[in-house]
Order: structure tokens, then C-alpha cells, then sequence
């Protein structure tokens, strides 16, 4: 006899309840049933699940490694019933979107509004993720839109531009670069700087700029993301130079941000998975984020 996906479903359930009762109410099942299913499950295993102390189950070591790891798949098969379901009632389902999490605080929250004003019924499910899983997960068919900071589409997409800006510089209110209009490399001398990580592709752009310059700033701080900059430079620990969604999304909390002489380009790409049956919504969707990243550019071109 080998290990059933019923054994497993049994064990799962009298972890959950902390009984054979418990588990038998949650299958439905009689408490004979799961006691000797049990006690087979353990059988094929070769090692006790749990022990018996004072009648009641308790699990050992083993057990809750195992537990774990029974957690896992069926998290996985849960995924597989939802995509069933969103196959089934695709035009009801929620329209999926993956997304570099800066998006998802800056670009998405406008793009949804204008979609939920014209069709408040349809839900919209956003997954931020970094690159790179977030183009493995596109060339997975997984979701029906993804936006990215990459400029050639992952395999499997097509890929079309959103908007191009420039990186910007975030400052303290009241600092005193704030009195010119456009600031250079040469602003940037000695001056105390919050750069991003060094794996950061903007982070190297950057470096390299001021290295071939000859300019050395002072590199007070690093971080992982572009929000982290921006609030160590509103706490007026130093200026950085971030993409222009999260410098807009900060001045409206008193960060304030000048455009720069040299182009660090910055890019939003829309993908689309080329072999994702698309929904209904797909189009109205993507029509809304084209209008929301139309009216970023807007207050970009408008300057501070």
C-alpha cells in the first residue's frame, strides 16, 4: 500500500483540530475512519505522527515538520482550484496585475479609480514583486497585465512603453539646493548623499555618472528601495536621486525634488502574456493606466 492523498488529507485535518473528533467533524467522516486511516498513515511512514497522552493527540517533532510541508501543497493546490475557477468564470474573475512595487503606491492607485468608475463591479488583484521573478511570472501566463521597469519584454509577452521620465532629486524642505531651478553633478559635491543599494541598476547609473565626473558626494546611508530614500531625505539626512513616482508621491508630504541636467532614464512598460486568454477587462484596464500615466507626465513636465 503507498501514502494516498487521503492519508494526508487525514493527518491535515487532525493537526488542524487537535482530535480525532475534530478531524472527523471536519471530514465528515467517523472517528473510526480517521483513527485507522491514521494508523496507517504512520504505518507507511515508519514513525509515529503523534503520541497519546492522557487521551489526547499530541504531535511530535516529525509531525510538524511534516505539517509544514503538507501546508505547502495544499497552498498550491488551492492556487490551482482559484485559476480553475477564474478559468471557469473568467469574465466574473478578478482582473490579475503584477507589478514592481513602486507602482503599486504611485501609478496604480489612479489607474484603478478611472477603472473602477467604469466598471465598479469587476475587482482588480495587484501582486507587487521585484524583478526578476516578476518577468518569470509574465512568461508564466500568470496574470493578465504586468507593469515593468524593463525595456524588452520577458519571454513569452509583448511589451509596450507607459511613460519615460528622468530620475529626479529628493530634498529636504529648505535645503539649500532648492533655489535653483536644475541642478548638476557639480551641486552634488561633498554634499551628504542617500544612495539606493549597490546592486541597484539605478544605483550604478548613478555611480557611474559622478565617477566619470570626477564628483564625490558624501554617502551617508544606502537602502533597498526608492520610498526609503526619499524618507531619510525628508528627515533631512542627506539628498537622493530617485525615480520621479516616488518623488511626486513624497512632496505631498513636504519632500521636495528638482529636475537634473543629465537624463537617468526611468521607464514604465505595460506586458501583456501572449498566450493568456485575455478577459474582458483586460482593454479597459489598460486603457486606464495609459490615462493615469499620461496625467503623471503631465505634473512631471509641469516641474516642482
Amino acid at each position: 500500500m503507498e501514502i494516498e492523498h487521503r492519508h494526508i488529507e487525514i493527518f491535515r485535518a487532525v493537526m488542524r483540530a487537535a482530535s480525532v473528533t475534530g478531524a472527523a467533524q471536519i471530514l465528515r467522516t467517523s472517528q473510526p475512519t480517521v483513527s485507522r486511516e491514521l494508523a496507517r498513515f504512520e504505518t507507511l511512514l515508519g514513525f509515529a505522527l503523534f503520541e497519546r497522552i492522557r487521551g489526547r493527540l499530541q504531535p511530535t517533532p516529525r509531525a510538524h515538520l511534516l505539517y509544514a510541508e503538507v501546508q505547502r501543497a495544499w497552498q498550491g493546490l488551492d492556487a490551482v482550484r482559484a485559476t480553475a475557477r477564474g478559468l471557469r468564470d473568467f469574465s466574473a474573475g478578478p482582473l490579475a496585475l503584477v507589478c514592481v512595487p513602486v507602482f503599486a503606491q504611485t501609478l496604480l492607485p489612479e489607474a484603478c479609480r478611472r477603472f473602477h468608475a467604469r466598471l465598479p463591479e469587476v475587482g482588480v488583484s495587484i501582486t507587487p514583486q521585484e524583478s526578476p521573478l516578476l518577468e518569470e511570472w509574465l512568461s508564466a501566463q500568470r496574470f493578465d497585465l504586468g507593469l515593468t521597469e524593463q525595456d524588452t519584454a520577458p519571454p513569452g509577452c509583448t511589451l509596450a512603453p507607459l511613460l519615460v521620465a528622468d530620475e529626479v532629486c529628493v530634498l529636504p524642505a529648505g535645503h539649500r539646493l532648492l533655489a535653483k531651478a536644475r541642478l548638476t553633478l557639480a551641486d552634488f559635491a561633498d554634499e551628504p548623499f542617500v544612495s539606493l543599494a549597490p546592486a541597484d541598476p539605478y544605483r550604478q547609473q548613478v555611480d557611474a555618472l559622478f565617477a566619470t565626473a570626477g564628483i564625490a558626494r558624501r554617502m551617508i546611508f544606502e537602502t533597498q528601495s526608492a520610498a526609503s530614500v526619499c524618507g531619510l531625505a525628508g528627515a533631512g539626512l542627506g539628498v537622493g536621486i530617485v525615480n520621479p513616482l516616488s518623488a511626486l508621491e513624497h512632496a505631498a508630504a513636504g519632500l521636495a525634488w528638482r529636475p537634473l541636467d543629465v537624463s537617468i532614464p526611468f521607464r514604465v512598460s505595460l506586458a501583456r502574456p501572449a498566450f493568456r486568454p485575455g478577459g474582458p477587462h483586460v482593454e479597459t484596464f489598460a486603457q486606464a493606466l495609459a490615462e493615469a500615466a499620461a496625467a503623471l507626465d503631465v505634473r512631471l513636465r509641469a516641474g516642482p
